[in-house]
């Protein structure tokens, strides 16, 4: 990030006064957004100043605006360009970084997603200089037209998936494409991992580890996803490690005969899995 940094900061030093102030003219000419063209469940309209519940109709347009997805929840995000559709998935929360037009007439829309999941549906660019980014805890995405899935995990670890076009993933100095038909992962303070052949994968290998704890029975879930997966146990995300292991955080208590543990690609796929505890 701290390296992110200071390349925009170069940049910016390198841009002539004369075209800092033109940029500045079709950032206020130019009326960009995304809008929010359908939901689902729970989704609340986020603004600096404060939160609403979302409607559709709704414009993200200035930086740090965005929405939040609760569970069993989802909106559908139309591009102003009318170059595509970002699907955002359950427990997600995007917000805008930057959208501007270049001076050679590009679309610049770089969003940030801190947790959950994004499915992106882009036409290809016609514009070379336009751009869409992704930035996550991880690190950074970026695309020129795609159908590519995000998933990022309670502790930043962020899932790339690619069905058509091509993704570079970016982190700590290091660069990494994935292209149709691969997937990667990337850890907070790592550089990306190599792309691999895409899974889609939602198997769940899982055992149950019981204990007594003063005549109450509790229980853990001890399992292994693909890594780049999102698993979360009766709604609460799972932290994964880099091979995609994971414990319940804590002991459950046995006061049900079932748990639900959820298991979804950054493509969006999901499988529920009924855990019996007795």
């Amino acid at each position: 990030m701290r390296a992110s940094i200071l390349s925009c900061i170069f940049l910016a030093c390198c841009i002539p006064t004369f075209a800092l102030a033109q940029t500045r003219d079709l950032r206020v000419r130019v009326d960009r957004w995304l809008l929010v063209q359908r939901m689902v469940g729970s989704v609340n309209y986020d603004r600096p100043s404060g939160s609403r519940p979302a409607r559709v109709g709704d414009r993200l347009q200035a930086i740090g605006e965005g929405i939040t997805t609760g569970v069993n929840s989802r909106a559908d995000l139309l591009l102003d360009t009318g170059v595509g559709v970002i699907n955002v998935l359950e427990s997600t929360r995007l917000r805008v970084r930057r959208l501007e037009v270049a001076g050679n007439n590009g679309r610049i829309t770089h969003l940030n997603v801190t947790r959950g999941q994004v499915r992106l549906k882009l036409r290809r660019f016609t514009n070379r200089g336009s751009q869409l980014e992704i930035q996550t805890p991880a690190g950074l995405s970026g695309v020129r037209g795609t159908d590519f899935g995000v998933a990022v995990q309670p502790d930043g670890k962020t899932g790339i998936a690619t069905l058509t076009g091509a993704v570079v993933t970016a982190a700590r100095g290091g660069r990494v494409w994935v292209p149709r038909g691969f997937q990667n992962l990337t850890i907070p303070g790592e550089r990306p991992s190599p792309a691999v052949p895409l899974r889609n994968d939602t198997t769940l290998r899982a055992q149950l580890v019981r204990r007594i704890d003063r005549g109450v029975r509790k229980v853990q879930i001890v399992g292994r996803v693909d890594p780049v997966n999102i698993v979360r146990i009766n709604e609460v995300p799972q932290i994964l490690d880099r091979n995609g292991a994971f414990r319940s955080s804590g002991f459950l208590v046995v006061s049900f005969l079932r748990v639900k543990v959820e298991v979804i690609t950054p493509l969006g796929k999901s499988q529920t899995y009924e855990l019996a505890l007795e």
